[in-house]
């Protein structure tokens, strides 16, 4: 089944969400000013999720371990459910993020991307930049010198 663009946007701002840094989200949602009422759908709470991995990417699939994970849903006064699904033990972050993923369905969806959203992405980005930047300051290149005595 093609992903349409309205799943591959919340897809992706789902993702930032859940990888975001706690302090990062927390910080950003609370100087947020317009925060909406809402209700708990479900409040937050935490389990384990089997992870899953594959050899190489392309080979069969085999469980890899558990992972703590914190989930919760929400429905904002104006109608709009947003849901979390945050690695770890962060009630904090789950509902925030969940809000954030309902306001981001609604008519503030271009203010929170650029305020939430946007900077976050961003963050995470220039810091895997350098940590690829310092990775790579450590590589080593090994190569071969041919020599003419094996004619």
């Amino acid at each position: 089944m093609p992903t349409t663009e309205p799943a591959a946007s919340r897809q992706r701002w789902m993702s930032v969400l859940a990888r975001a840094p706690e302090r990062d989200l927390i910080a950003l949602w609370d100087a947020f000013a317009a925060k909406p009422a809402f209700e708990w759908l479900r409040r937050p709470e935490t389990g384990a999720v089997m992870v899953r991995g594959r050899m190489g990417g392309t080979g069969g699939p085999f469980n890899l371990g558990e992972m703590t994970v914190t989930r919760c849903s929400v429905q904002t006064d104006g109608g709009l459910v947003g849901h979390a699904y945050v690695q770890g033990r962060s009630q904090p972050k789950a509902e925030a993020a969940a809000l954030i993923d309902a306001l981001m369905q609604g008519g503030d969806a271009a203010r929170v991307e650029a305020e939430i959203v946007a900077p976050l992405e961003t963050g995470m980005t220039e810091k895997k930049q350098v940590q690829a930047a310092k990775a790579a300051a450590t590589r080593v290149n090994f190569f071969t010198m041919a020599r003419g005595e094996d004619e």
